[in-house]
């Protein structure tokens, strides 16, 4: 998975996606949930601190800087529970 950096509101909600270099602005409203994952798989031991491993995923639909006419791009965002940042799970063209 690919680290992303995402721009928020105060609330939390993703305004932009910055992805190699380049910024894309959310150009619709986001949808959020959490998913169980299996920690086992990526790491030899549960995290300190954590009982359970629940992760924020966002789903976005994003437009290549400010071109209103970019084509949207679906973008799964998962929050890195160790670093606090963000990975790019998947994107695809609209």
């Amino acid at each position: 998975m690919e680290h992303v950096v995402v721009r928020t509101t105060a609330a939390g909600m993703p305004l932009a996606v910055q992805r190699a270099g380049r910024e894309w602005l959310i150009g619709a409203e986001p949808v959020r949930w959490y998913e169980r994952v299996s920690w086992w798989e990526s790491q030899r031991r549960m995290p300190k601190g954590l009982s359970r491993m629940d992760v924020e995923v966002w789903r976005v639909q994003a437009r290549l800087g400010r071109n209103a006419r970019s084509e949207l791009t679906t973008m799964e965002l998962l929050r890195d529970q160790q670093g606090g940042g963000w990975k790019l799970r998947l994107a695809s063209a609209a």
